[in-house]
């Protein structure tokens, strides 16, 4: 008989290092396992999901590139690992660069981005959606184009459900039907800047999908505008007033609605809108003022004009809170990804990553990056209680 007991590798695990975690795998370990594994099945140790699922945790956790993701596998307890299918050697770090640059980024955009609409809650009021595009600055190669990507982001849940990448032969705008034909769009009223002012977007949007628009207006469609801005705006009262303070700036916001006829040429335009902005320096006393003009479908049953502000302001909700975040709280335009896939993929981990903070009731993202960075147990049970 041994003096001292004897214990296995599985007696090292600690059961209870996981306490909240259930049996049955989550949502979205369920949903990485249907992301096509685009590597020869020959020789290889760990699977796809593994390596997604690590790859995710760390980027909870606050990773910027492979061999951060590397270093924060390296890190983590083989408990840990063992609950995101790693009971082995730990993957290297080209073991994640390779296998990620092979991924289809727009398979795995749309998977994550339909688990993403499994998990938001549906607000009270309407369900407002925009369209914005971003360029991953760092992604060019020898002084070529860098990858451009086109997403779909709620606005008051600050969710990611959809992103697509801008093939580099095209643009924006023949691209909006494609990301969103995978959205659930029925009753949803979508913005976008100018450049989505198209009548087939309009089209699409109201016609096929069931859905609604909110449009600016600029010098792309010219003849829009010169309609628009013909208007006898004199004569129509002031239904919206906003002030802001802040940025060294005073800013003073109007906002005027008015119902159109079928002579816009815009399909299904219900109503006008024109902002007028007068800015000012905090030290100075001259004004500046800017006129934008927006067109939606939506009638004055259907939305009041303090609620097409909040919508219209609202849009940017996509720069702040979701191409600002990755910029400075992940570095994105920082990053040294640039071959194959991978400059995509790592931009929807950061997607993935912000949509499972937010879900989790985060409001400061660069907080919630440095509260998971200090213990690996953190974003692997935010992974996998999602």
């Amino acid at each position: 008989m041994s003096s001292s007991p004897t214990y296995t590798l599985v007696d090292q695990f600690d059961e209870d290092e996981f306490p909240d975690i259930p049996k049955a795998p989550a949502a979205l370990l369920a949903a990485l396992n249907t992301v096509t594994d685009p590597r020869k099945p020959r020789g290889l140790r760990h699977s796809l999901p593994a390596i997604l699922a690590i790859a995710a945790c760390a980027v909870i956790a606050g990773a910027r590139s492979f061999v951060a993701i590397a270093e924060w596998a390296a890190a983590a307890t083989p408990a840990g690992l063992a609950k995101l299918g790693v009971t082995g050697e730990v993957p290297s770090e080209s073991t994640f660069r390779r296998t990620i640059n092979k991924i289809d980024a727009n398979g795995l955009d749309l998977i994550l981005g339909g688990w993403a609409a499994l998990r938001e809650v549906n607000p009270k009021e309407m369900r407002v959606i925009a369209v914005d595009g971003k360029s991953l600055r760092g992604s060019a190669i020898a002084g070529g184009r860098c990858r451009h990507l086109l997403a779909a982001f709620t606005h008051i849940s600050g969710i990611v459900l959809g992103q697509l990448d801008v093939a580099l032969k095209t643009n924006e705008i023949p691209m909006f039907s494609t990301l969103l034909d995978n959205i659930e769009l029925l009753g949803v009223l979508v913005t976008a800047d100018a450049l989505h002012c198209q009548k087939d977007h309009a089209k699409y949007l109201v016609e096929q999908r069931g859905a609604h628009y909110l449009l600016t207006v600029k010098g792309n469609q010219p003849t829009l505008r010169k309609q628009l801005a013909g208007l006898p705006w004199a004569e129509v009262p002031i239904t919206h007033t906003k002030h802001d303070r802040g940025h060294g700036r005073v800013e003073k916001r109007t906002l005027k609605v008015v119902t159109v006829d079928d002579g816009i040429l815009f399909p299904h335009a219900a109503q006008a809108i024109q902002v007028t902005r007068k800015i000012r320096k905090r030290n100075s006393r001259k004004w500046r003022t800017e006129t934008v003009y927006a067109v939606t479908d939506l009638t004055a049953d259907h939305a009041r004009p303090d609620q097409l502000a909040t919508w219209l302001r609202g849009h940017w909700c996509i720069e702040v809170r979701l191409h600002w975040v990755r910029d400075v709280t992940f570095g994105e335009d920082l990053s040294q990804a640039r071959t194959g896939n991978g400059p995509q993929v790592m931009a929807t981990l950061r997607n993935l990553a912000i949509n499972l903070h937010r879900l989790a009731g985060a409001t400061n993202i660069a907080k919630a990056l440095r509260h998971h960075a200090r213990d690996t147990k953190h974003p692997i049970t935010l992974l996998l209680t999602s």
